[in-house]
């Protein structure tokens, strides 16, 4: 699946209850994902995680149509095959 096909399923899916919640209250639902997917690095949940990543996945992309943004474009943007940061591939910075 591409990117555009992920942020299309996401609009078919849930653009209608994304609208009426808001920007506001769908990022509290994409934090509180990252808060259960933190909870689940934290008790290193193999099964779990797989399930909390594909959470805020969804989330990110449900916010990126609020804004009317396209997560691949914004993406290739800011990482365009190379760190952003030093401008190597593989980075190598010391963080």
């Amino acid at each position: 699946m591409e990117i555009a096909e992920f942020q299309q399923l996401m609009s078919d899916l849930y653009a209608h209850n994304d609208r009426k919640r808001g920007p506001a209250a769908t990022m509290l639902w994409l934090v509180e994902e990252v808060g259960e997917l933190a909870e689940a690095v934290r008790r290193d949940d193999r099964e779990n995680l797989r399930e909390e990543l594909a959470d805020c996945f969804a989330w990110v992309g449900a916010l990126a149509n609020l804004y009317g943004i396209d997560l691949e474009e914004a993406f290739l943007e800011k990482y365009p095959d190379k760190c952003p940061t030093c401008g190597q591939k593989p980075c190598i910075c010391t963080d």
